[in-house]
């Protein structure tokens, strides 16, 4: 469906013209089972410090590990 293309693209279009480093990490499930995940943005050119934070961020805890029952 375009509409719903677009309306999740509404949440990252900003920060790709801005041209800031952004990264999504695994951050748990909904009630319903599906994996939500989290967006770290940083500030310009710090791209090494926000990969970074999100390895400590998935380091620290399961996220990643799991997976979503099928």
């Amino acid at each position: 469906d375009p509409l719903q293309m677009y309306l999740a693209d509404v949440f990252t279009a900003t920060v790709n013209l801005a041209g800031l480093p952004a990264i999504s990490v695994p951050c748990g499930f909904s009630s319903a089972g599906l994996p939500i995940g989290m967006q770290l943005i940083g500030p310009a050119f710090r791209e090494s410090s926000l990969l970074g934070i999100a390895h400590d961020f998935e380091q620290t805890t399961d996220f990643s590990q799991r997976k979503p029952p099928l």
